[in-house]
């Protein structure tokens, strides 16, 4: 298929729908785009949807499922994304002949801050039909023609998501405090158990707030993937060379240090 084959539809700030095909419409910044489709709600819903307060882009972000708001904090937590916006573009194509237009609303929409984009589709393995596979595959292919990645993310692993949770709760700037910040870092410029450090900065009600927060961040790092962060968690200055990196980096950096 061909870029002028699939067409896209987006909602501007005005609620107003736009449409065209994709090899026009793709310089939209679809970051700043309403929802394009509303989150369904019904009585005997088993899924969970709402809203997460993104610190990246101090904006509000949709999910449908705690599996969706797992990756939106993740997101949320890389330092190389800019913004990210819930469903605020729809893709559709003709297939095999058909008079019919095949039409699929991808989840997020993510720009990073070198300015490229990254299409993201959230759904579980074992939650995956044979037409929405399809749907997954043609939207794969649509995004590379106008320079766009395109992943389909599962669950993520229990650990990192508590992590993520416990830290996304220390996300606004509001928690920094720049005396305690700058005493952290050189605290930490060496490896050291959390609240140990914490201790040398100060009273720790007070100080792991701001310790947190650096966490999030990324300008200190532990083991997050695979270990639930404890007082014994070894945390270490992020290195200006993996600072850019995000979740994953800090994981392999912490590894490395210990």
């Amino acid at each position: 298929m061909e870029a002028e084959e699939f067409w896209l539809e987006y909602t501007d700030a005005r609620g107003e729908l736009h449409g065209g095909p994709l090899e026009v419409m793709w310089p939209t910044r679809f970051e700043a785009a309403g929802q394009v489709r509303a989150f369904p709600s019904y009585r005997g819903q088993r899924n969970f949807p709402g809203w997460y307060w993104a610190a990246t882009c101090s904006e509000l972000v949709g999910y449908e499922s705690w599996v969706e708001l797992g990756h939106l904090m993740r997101l949320d937590a890389e330092p190389d994304v800019a913004a990210v916006a819930s469903q605020p573009l729809r893709l559709s194509w003709r297939y095999g002949g058909r008079g019919r237009r095949i039409k699929h609303t991808p989840d997020y929409f993510v720009r990073r801050r070198d300015g490229t984009a990254v299409v993201l589709d959230v759904r579980p393995d074992e939650r995956i039909k044979p037409e929405d596979a399809a749907k997954f595959a043609a939207t794969a292919a649509a995004c590379p023609l106008v320079g766009w990645g395109y992943e389909r993310l599962g669950v993520l692993d229990p650990v990192s998501v508590a992590n993520l949770r416990w830290l996304s709760g220390y996300r606004h700037p509001r928690v920094r405090r720049e005396p305690v910040a700058d005493a952290l870092l050189a605290v930490f410029s060496e490896p050291l158990g959390l609240l140990a450090g914490a201790r040398a900065v100060g009273d720790p009600l007070a100080v792991l707030p701001v310790l947190y927060h650096l966490l999030w961040h990324h300008e200190l790092t532990t083991e997050l993937r695979t270990e639930r962060l404890s007082a014994a968690s070894l945390v270490r200055l992020v290195p200006a060379a993996v600072k850019e990196g995000g979740w994953d980096a800090d994981a392999s950096s912490a590894a490395v240090a210990g």
